[in-house]
């Protein structure tokens, strides 16, 4: 199977919560709220989404100012599509765009804390969040 991986490529809010909750993630995101998710691609410095022919099928969203920091706020990719190393790719590509001092930081989802080492991510202890509850 053949995979295409586009940069900055405009999708529609439907795709990308399609995807979500073809990948499980949309259990963690506001799909319900289109102007919410609608904001999240608009806003996004990087995207790098994954094709098979014309279907998407895996999106990295990112946050960043290219040279210190990069909040990957998004590593989707389908179920069916999982396991064949599109996740992998998804940031490979997001780092290629990054400058050599960019770090690149996440938060898992609780069913993928064994993903993110194996991809090379290290733990890092010191990790803090303030939710906003609905302000």
């Amino acid at each position: 199977m053949t995979i295409t991986y586009k940069i900055n490529h405009p999708i529609t809010t439907d795709q990308f919560i399609d995807l979500l909750n073809a990948s499980t993630l949309g259990q963690r995101r506001p799909t319900e709220n289109r102007n919410c998710m609608t904001g999240m691609l608009r806003q996004a410095d990087l995207t790098i989404t994954a094709w098979h022919e014309e279907q998407l099928v895996g999106i990295a969203r990112a946050v960043t100012d290219f040279h210190y920091c990069c909040y990957l706020s998004d590593l989707a990719v389908e179920e069916r599509h999982q396991r064949q190393g599109i996740g992998k790719q998804l940031v490979t590509e997001i780092q290629k765009q990054l400058q050599p001092t960019c770090n690149l930081i996440l938060l898992s989802a609780p069913a993928a804390v064994d993903y993110y080492p194996h991809i090379g991510f290290k733990k890092h202890p010191q990790a803090w969040l303030l939710t906003n509850k609905g302000k």
